[in-house]
C-alpha cells in the first residue's frame, strides 16, 4: 500500500494529509472521503450560511476571510446541493394518523421558468401532534392555489399515513376549505380572523377605518356564537349601505369563521389565527430575502427547507398549557 498527498480544507485553514492507496482501490477513508478536499465541519458550516440567506459568492468570501483558504463557488454549490436527498426523505417520511389542528399558508417566490420570471407559491403545512409537539408537514411549489392544487397536497398527505385533520387553520386559501371537505370530510375548517379583519379593511375608506373596526370587533370578541351572529347582524345593519362587499364577504365565509366558537377557550386561542405558521414564514422570509429570484424549482425547494431547519430547531417541547388543552379535546371531540 502507497501512501500519496492531499490537501484539504477545514474550518482550521488547509492542512496536507497522506491518503493510503491500495492497487484495488478498496480502501475508503472515513473522515475524507474520495474526490472530497472538504471535511465535514466545514461543510456544515457552509450549509448553515446558505440556509440563512447567504449567497454563494458571500460564503466564499466568509471561508477565505475566517478560515484563510479558497473554495470556489462551485464546490459551495455541489455542497449544497447535497441537502437534496434530505429533501427527498423527508417529503416522503411517513406522517402521524391524526394531527389535532393544521395550519396552512404559503410564500410567494420569484422563479425563472422558460426565460421569464414568475411567481411561484410554496406553501406549508404545520400540524399539531398528540404529544403536543409541532411539525412540519411538507413543503409544495405550485403554482395557483387552485382545488386540483390543493387536492394534489391533500393526497399526498393521506398516502404518508395521514387519517384525519381534526381542524384546519387557513387564511382562506382559494379552493381549500371544499377540498378538505372531500379528502377529510370530518375535518373543521377554521378561516384565520385576523386574514378575514385585514381583507373587509381593504374595502374601507381611510376617515371611517376606526370606527368600522371598532364595531367589527364586537363580531369577533362575541362570548357565544349566537352573540356573534346578533353583532353581524347589526354591524351590516350599519355598514351595508355603504361597504357591501365587506358585508358580503363576512357573510360568504361565516360558517368557517365562526368555528372556533364550537371549542373552549383555551382551544380557541390555538385555531383563532395561522399566526403560527406566519411566524416561520417570516423567518424564512429574512432568510431568503437576499434572493431576488431563483434559477429553478430546486433551488427554491432548498432554500426554503434549509431556512425551514433552521427555524424549527428549537421545537423540541410541547406547546404552553397543553395537558389542559389536551384534555378539553377529548372532552369536545
Amino acid at each position: 500500500m502507497v501512501t500519496l498527498q492531499k490537501k484539504v480544507k477545514t474550518s482550521l485553514g488547509s492542512s496536507e494529509i497522506k491518503v493510503p492507496r491500495d492497487r484495488k482501490a478498496s480502501f475508503n477513508p472515513m473522515l475524507v472521503h474520495k474526490r472530497s478536499n472538504v471535511i465535514d465541519g466545514i461543510e456544515n458550516v457552509i450549509i448553515s450560511l446558505y440556509a440563512k440567506g447567504m449567497s454563494n459568492s458571500d460564503i466564499e468570501e466568509q471561508i477565505r476571510e475566517f478560515c484563510d483558504f479558497d473554495i470556489s463557488t462551485s464546490s459551495i454549490s455541489r455542497i449544497t446541493d447535497r441537502v437534496t436527498n434530505d429533501i427527498v426523505a423527508w417529503q416522503n417520511r411517513p406522517l402521524e394518523p391524526v394531527y389535532l389542528i393544521t395550519w396552512t399558508d404559503g410564500i410567494v417566490f420569484k422563479v425563472r421558468e422558460n426565460s421569464k420570471v414568475i411567481n411561484k407559491t410554496m406553501y406549508i403545512a404545520v400540524g399539531l401532534r398528540r404529544d403536543g409537539k409541532k411539525e412540519v408537514l411538507g413543503l409544495w411549489l405550485g403554482k395557483n392555489e387552485f382545488a386540483a392544487f390543493w387536492m394534489n397536497v391533500l393526497t399526498d398527505m393521506k398516502a404518508r399515513g395521514v387519517e384525519d385533520l381534526l381542524i384546519t387553520a387557513t387564511d382562506n386559501l382559494n379552493g381549500f376549505t371544499q377540498t378538505i371537505k372531500n379528502v377529510f370530510p370530518e375535518s373543521t375548517t377554521q378561516i384565520c380572523v385576523v386574514h378575514q379583519i385585514r381583507n373587509t379593511c381593504r374595502y374601507v375608506v381611510c376617515r371611517d377605518k376606526k370606527e368600522f373596526s371598532k364595531d367589527m370587533k364586537n363580531i369577533y370578541d362575541a362570548p357565544t356564537r349566537e352573540a356573534a351572529e346578533a353583532a353581524l347582524n347589526d354591524f351590516a345593519q350599519k355598514w351595508e349601505s355603504k361597504y357591501t362587499y365587506a358585508i358580503k364577504s363576512w357573510r360568504d365565509n361565516w360558517l368557517e369563521i365562526i368555528a372556533f366558537y364550537e371549542f373552549p377557550v383555551e382551544i380557541r386561542k390555538i385555531i383563532y389565527t395561522t399566526n403560527l405558521i406566519e411566524n416561520i414564514n417570516g423567518k424564512i422570509r429574512k432568510y431568503t430575502k437576499n434572493k431576488l429570484s431563483f434559477p429553478i424549482d430546486q433551488a427554491v425547494m432548498k432554500s426554503t427547507f434549509l431556512a425551514l431547519r433552521e427555524s424549527t430547531k428549537k421545537w423540541t417541547m410541547p406547546i404552553r398549557n397543553w395537558g389542559i388543552i389536551l384534555n378539553q379535546f377529548f372532552q369536545t371531540l
